[in-house]
């Protein structure tokens, strides 16, 4: 049922903004008098599932769902169709157009991703606002994963900087440390201010490791739920018990009652709890998952989190503000994949589905699909052959140089783009598969 829902999201949002990307072409095309010959929601070589034509446009759905095309009159694309530009040019072709006009009709998905994006977060922040943990409000600091541990950061810290940047939202620590790759964190650590130096290669490790995220808010155990028939069950655990040791050690914060719990797989463990002002010791044995039966509360339950709401003209400014920071970090953190690391990290359509909640979420699923736009106008604009971009590139360079591209030049360009793209696909692809079969 999980993989079932977030399949659903990875299919509908990818379709939503494929069908939105090609359309930006579409509208551009016919405004300036383009003759559009295909429009279609993923690939359909050989067949279609669907199709129909009206004007001079067919539209359908391929079989093949890897994104879309439009196909349009007078120019060389993915189809490599250079058969009608052995013809005398057309006024209703692509190739008989201003170079500008070309121009605009090639980044016309790139600007519909842009805005889409956009206006999806400016519609989440005027209906939901936008709520968020204060890195203040995180009372007893933060919790670290291993790694950091190993770095000399402590759990209980309380975050000053990261690197020279002051942090507002908890959320904000792991993608700050990736984007600006610091050499330092400012923590406050039994009431002294002090400076941790991290590793040269700490993103590397992050990654590498999947040490994402890296720190979490430094809550204590309190339980919140107890599962029926399980050990904390039998042992009589009840909501709102708040763990405080194990087997004598004491668990100030969740991570240590997790950990210790883990490690004493099918063991009997002494818990103490405190119920109300009362002091209960239980005993119970671990399961062989190492788990006890109950869920904890979360940190949004016991901390104070704050909530910014708009009003419509404040979430307009509000919205893009978001949406170019979220491209900002999105675009600083791919310097990364260009490592080692990183390279194995690449993933391709199961890396992206797992974006996507376990249960169905519309709120989620927007900001996921916002969040997919502006990766897509982004990898579209890339100055790479057969994307938008490196089509634009040969536009460019026809602006000024005044010269254009020979067809040759333009068609060998495409299938060398191709071979990039297609092997890129395959490779994030083999990433998740390798992912899959070796966890």
């Amino acid at each position: 049922m999980i993989f079932l829902t977030k399949a659903a999201g990875l299919i509908l949002s990818l379709s939503l903004l494929v069908i939105l990307h090609e359309m930006g072409h579409f509208l551009f095309a016919r405004l300036f008098k383009v003759r559009v010959e295909k429009f279609y929601l993923f690939f359909n070589p050989w067949f279609s599932i669907f199709k129909f034509k009206k004007g001079d446009t067919e539209y359908g759905i391929g079989w093949l769902p890897l994104g879309g095309y439009v196909k349009i009159a007078g120019m060389i694309d993915e189809s490599l169709d250079t058969e009608q530009l052995k013809q005398e040019a057309q006024p209703w072709e692509f190739r008989a157009k201003p170079a500008w006009q070309r121009f605009l009709i090639m980044i016309g998905g790139v600007l519909v991703n842009f805005i889409v994006a956009m206006i999806i977060y400016i519609a989440i922040l005027y209906s939901n606002g936008h709520e968020y943990l204060p890195i203040r409000n995180c009372t007893s600091g933060v919790t670290w994963d291993s790694l950091a541990l190993e770095n000399g950061l402590r759990n209980g810290d309380r975050i000053y900087k990261i690197g020279d940047k002051s942090i507002e939202d908890y959320a904000d620590i792991t993608s700050t440390i990736v984007s600006d790759n610091p050499t330092n964190i400012t923590v406050e650590r039994d009431g002294v201010i002090l400076k941790v130096p991290l590793a040269k290669n700490f993103v590397q490790q992050m990654i590498a490791r999947k040490a994402v995220p890296i720190a979490f808010p430094a809550i204590p155990f309190i339980i919140d739920t107890v599962l029926p028939q399980k050990p904390a069950f039998l042992a009589g655990l009840q909501k709102n018990d708040r763990i405080i040791s194990i087997n004598g050690r004491t668990t100030p914060f969740d991570s240590d009652a997790r950990h210790l719990i883990q490690s004493n797989k099918k063991s009997v463990v002494e818990i103490k709890i405190i119920r109300e002002d009362s002091l209960i010791i239980k005993e119970m044995t671990v399961g062989e998952d190492g788990l006890i039966g109950v869920g904890p509360k979360l940190y949004f339950e016991i901390l104070k989190t704050k909530k910014n709401e708009f009003t419509f003209l404040s979430s307009i400014p509000a919205g893009i503000k978001y949406g170019t920071e979220t491209l900002n970090d999105y675009v600083k953190q791919l310097k990364w994949i260009f490592t080692s690391e990183g390279a194995k990290s690449v993933g391709g359509f199961g890396a992206i589905g797992n974006i996507f909640p376990q249960q169905w979420d519309w709120l989620l699923f927007w900001e996921r699909t916002a969040f997919l736009s502006i990766i897509l106008a982004f990898m579209n604009i890339l100055p790479i052959p057969a994307l938008d971009g490196g089509h634009a590139v040969f536009i460019i360079y026809e602006m000024i140089t005044r010269r254009k591209p020979s067809d040759k030049v333009i068609e060998y360009a495409q299938i060398i783009g191709m071979v990039l793209l297609f092997s890129l696909l395959i490779f994030a692809n083999g990433n998740d598969l390798v992912k899959l079969f070796t966890n």
